[in-house]
């Protein structure tokens, strides 16, 4: 490694040493440079929820093969991996999240063939398939559950146990996520058992020695069968206090929800750290191997601070991706520039060298995009998401602008998180609205399944005859053609590995430039405001005279193409995002090259 290292270092002083007289070589410097990115670098990554993207037997419900027929939508799209949500073997009360079986794909979405038919026919389009992990419970269905109800074997310490308070009920007061206590006393049990989620999704033990080894097993059983990576799902929970104390009401005169606990009991513990580094020292004896990086993302909503642990400790190495949630948790419809510029600034900063940033807008878990910010705002934000450095995470129907179905009733209502509160509040919980198939093109069910199927597990949103698939790659302009060209423009070396400047501008514009010596450098502004505004460009950077637009939010004021002679007064028309094409100011590579190199030593390590 220190050879290689050394070796490095040796050619990149020689290129600096005539980089500075030659544009040829500073052009074979940066082509280098993105060669020597990995696959997963500057990618952009396509969530599919499978119940909801693609029917292809017309019993409402997504699978496999529906996938595997849709595929060349994310071809058309540009994206680099796939991410699917669980389709493992599960009884599905918490829709794949709850497993039975984590070496088998549950029938509702097809069979292990079909998977592995879905998996070929990505790696011969070249995408990268993603599965997901649920690592903190089983199903209450599962074998090995089944076998610790008997008290079979080992099989009781696989799970986690207490019993009863001394005066009766539950071990502690320690709440689900899903709005129930989190303990369960099966009947005829004595004692509890613990459940962070639904009580049919027992929390495993991971301080038995076993359980790791089961689990790591697991995650070899995919790697060998060609899976590109996984992502970890809510990995935080995985350890409890070992002592299982009561967790601190936050508001002492509030109710005693899972929302009102400080939560250090139960989340964050700092053995949920370690596990993931063990795990990714089992990908890297894959990538050992065969020099082929097997990706691992996490997922965990927590602090900054926390959340930056997942990519190591600075002596081991942890996640490749943890997921970066602050645009969906610390921005809003009512942000302004400042807020914007913080959160990315924060990430930026706080990462470690040599790691990748990522930007997540939407999941299955938290409101569309189009819902969140508008309509207005939607298109907007992709440009800012894509245009920012790093990783690029697209949940299924972004894409299209799909919005939240808030119309769908308490009784239509399929997750457990709102189905287990009431009429009243179970908006406030609801995920099903998020989860609506796929709006693929104007015909009944918005194509996703058969016109004769009696239903989709949920309700298409009623707008599918406006937002779909099949108008928006006929419009001239439409939200998929923006989505399309915004990929592509990360293509660019200046979005790849540029350098990123922010500043807030006056009037409530947020603007940044990523720049590159030698290669065509941006200039991207966003206006946040209900009203159109001037902008000087000047104050992004002081070299700019001229400009031209290579690409704008949707309807917006300026087009592609245009020339801006006068930098200084440029007018921005409401919500509007866009990126310009600024002239390349330096001669010679100098420090940002330097920079550059040593950025890609320290991915070599990292």
């Amino acid at each position: 490694m220190r050879f290689a290292v050394s070796a490095l270092l040796l050619v990149a002083v020689g290129l600096l040493a005539v980089a500075g007289k030659s544009p040829a070589v500073r052009k074979q410097v940066v082509a280098a440079r993105a060669e020597a990115m990995d696959w997963w670098e500057a990618g952009v990554f396509y969530q599919i929820y499978p119940r909801s993207f693609k029917d292809s037997n017309g019993d409402g419900v997504g699978d496999l093969a529906g996938i595997t027929e849709k595929l060349e939508h994310l071809v058309d799209l540009g994206v680099t991996g796939v991410w699917l949500s669980p389709v493992f073997k599960s009884p599905m009360a918490d829709f794949g999240y709850d497993i039975s079986d984590f070496r088998s794909v549950d029938p509702i979405f097809g069979t292990m063939q079909d998977l592995d038919r879905m998996v070929e026919k990505a790696k011969q389009l070249g995408i990268k398939v993603i599965l997901d992990f649920v690592p903190n419970h089983t199903s209450d269905e599962h074998e090995w559950f089944q076998k610790a109800l008997l008290n079979e074997g080992d099989y009781r310490d696989y799970y986690v146990w207490r019993n009863g308070a001394p005066n009766g009920g539950t071990p502690n007061n320690w709440q689900s996520v899903f709005h129930t206590p989190a303990w369960t006393q099966p009947a005829g049990q004595t004692q509890y058992y613990l459940h962070q989620f639904d009580k049919k999704q027992p929390d495993l033990n991971y301080r038995n020695p076993k359980v790791q080894q089961e689990m790591a097993e697991m995650v070899k059983f995919w790697l060998d069968k060609g899976i590109d990576g996984f992502r970890i799902d809510a990995i935080n929970h995985v350890y409890e206090d070992p002592e299982f104390r009561d967790e601190e009401l936050i508001d002492p005169k509030g109710e005693l929800m899972w929302e009102n606990l400080d939560h250090k009991y139960t989340k964050d513990l700092p053995e949920c750290y370690d596990l993931i580094y063990d795990w990714r020292d089992v990908f890297d004896q894959y990538k050992a191997r065969d020099n082929v990086t097997r990706l691992m993302m996490t997922e965990a909503y927590t602090s900054l601070e926390n959340t930056i642990l997942w990519y190591g400790n600075g002596n081991r190495k942890g996640a490749h991706v943890p997921f970066n949630f602050a645009m969906i948790n610390s921005l809003s419809k009512e942000s302004r520039a400042t807020d914007f510029k913080r959160v990315i600034d924060e990430w930026l900063n706080a990462m470690p060298a040599g790691a990748q940033a990522n930007w997540v807008l939407g999941n299955h878990d938290r409101p569309r995009i189009a819902s969140r910010y508008g309509r207005d705002l939607a298109s907007t934000l992709a440009v800012l998401e894509m245009t920012l450095p790093g990783i690029a995470v697209v949940y299924y129907g972004e894409e299209l602008g799909m919005e939240d179905n808030r119309d769908i009733t308490f009784e239509e209502t399929q997750d457990p998180q709102a189905a287990n509160t009431n009429p009243d509040v179970y908006q406030e919980f609801t995920r099903d609205p998020v989860r609506t198939p796929f709006q693929w093109d104007s015909s009944a069910y918005a194509g996703f399944t058969s016109s004769s199927a009696p239903k989709t597990w949920l309700p298409v949103h009623p707008n599918y005859r406006e937002v779909n698939l099949a108008a928006q790659k006929s419009a001239p302009e439409s939200m998929f053609k923006l989505y399309q060209n915004l990929i592509k423009l990360r293509k660019e070396h200046a979005f790849m590995h540029g350098k990123f400047e922010s500043k807030v501008l006056l009037n409530n514009v947020f603007g940044y430039t990523r720049t590159l010596e030698g290669e065509q450098s941006y200039a991207v502004v966003v206006n946040l405001n209900d009203n159109d505004v001037n902008v000087n460009l000047q104050e992004l950077h002081e070299d700019i005279d001229t400009a031209k637009v290579r690409l704008t939010s949707l309807a917006a004021r300026m087009k592609q193409g245009d020339e801006v002679t006068e930098a200084f007064h440029v007018v921005l028309g409401r919500y509007d995002a866009v990126v310009f094409e600024i002239a390349s100011s330096a001669s010679k590579i100098g420090m940002s090259v330097i920079v550059m190199l040593f950025a890609s030593i320290l991915r070599t390590l990292f």
